[in-house]
């Protein structure tokens, strides 16, 4: 059951990272050419979301959510549990101190433990009849919605993140709304017709901005892909600059090489 889930779910190979954002392009190609519509997204913010993990509740959905029992329930809360953390500073240690909470971020296991303990999370979401495309912790919500309706796709969506947010807190989990980012997404004749600035997230107001940063691709509201362009060349045009202190020491197959690599990444 779990090789199914995860089959079906939000981490796989790294390609799906590109699934997921060919999967909302679409979606909005599709809601402003075919049907006039515009989408309404929102990137979710999770406070500490790794280290906040209530390794009692994990236990507890591994077995009774995707059936782990006898050997394997066991090494997995022997990999979980009885873990111990240490800080050393100015060749001084501190205390041990047991690890109550969180899984590991950079393992192999910790993300994919991560996606099983949030696995009701989409259910929250669908419920409200949006839609929620998840990766480890980035968490993106939105739905399509006709030019005339921002209102009420306003209020759907906060009626989505109040059931969240008590799902979360349930789960040992926080939203952090302050860095909850919001936008409208269309053509620009659908982006014209909406004056909605400012969008309500839980107990604060969040100002819709033109563009945001979504597994690595910067989005804006028109779809033109320049911004995520010009940071792409930005970036690659600073690691070439970085050859020129080196440029001297190597020789001409190595400098096409190295420039080659950079280009590619």
């Amino acid at each position: 059951m779990v090789f199914e889930f995860l089959n079906k779910s939000t981490l796989q190979t790294l390609p799906y990272t590109v699934d997921t954002l060919t999967s909302i392009c679409e979606t909005i190609i599709t809601s402003s050419r075919e049907h006039d519509k515009h989408l309404y997204f929102c990137l979710l913010d999770l406070l500490s979301a790794f280290d906040c993990v209530n390794h009692s509740l994990l236990l507890q959905r591994l077995e009774h959510t995707f059936g782990f029992s006898g050997m394997v329930l066991r090494w997995l809360m022997s990999y979980i549990t009885s873990r111990s953390q240490q800080v050393a500073y100015c060749d001084q240690l501190s205390l041990t101190q047991s690890v109550q909470f969180g899984v590991l971020q950079g393992s192999v296991l910790g993300p994919l433990l991560f996606v099983l303990y949030t696995v009701d999370l989409s259910r929250v979401v669908a419920n409200h009849g949006l839609i929620l495309h998840q990766y480890a912790d980035d968490c993106q919500i939105y739905t399509n919605t006709p030019v005339d309706d921002g209102a009420a796709a306003i209020d759907q969506f906060f009626r989505c993140l109040d059931d969240v947010e008590a799902w979360m807190n349930s789960s040992r989990l926080r939203l952090n709304p302050a860095k909850t980012q919001v936008l409208w997404l269309g053509s620009k004749y659908q982006l014209l017709k909406l004056n909605i600035q400012d969008v309500p997230v839980l107990s604060t107001s969040v100002r819709v901005v033109d563009s945001a940063c979504d597994l690595g691709v910067v989005i804006e509201s028109g779809l033109t892909m320049s911004d995520h362009v010009t940071a792409v060349c930005r970036s690659a045009y600073y690691q070439l600059r970085q050859l020129r202190t080196i440029a001297c020491s190597l020789s001409g197959d190595a400098k096409k090489m190295l420039i080659q690599s950079f280009l590619s990444c």
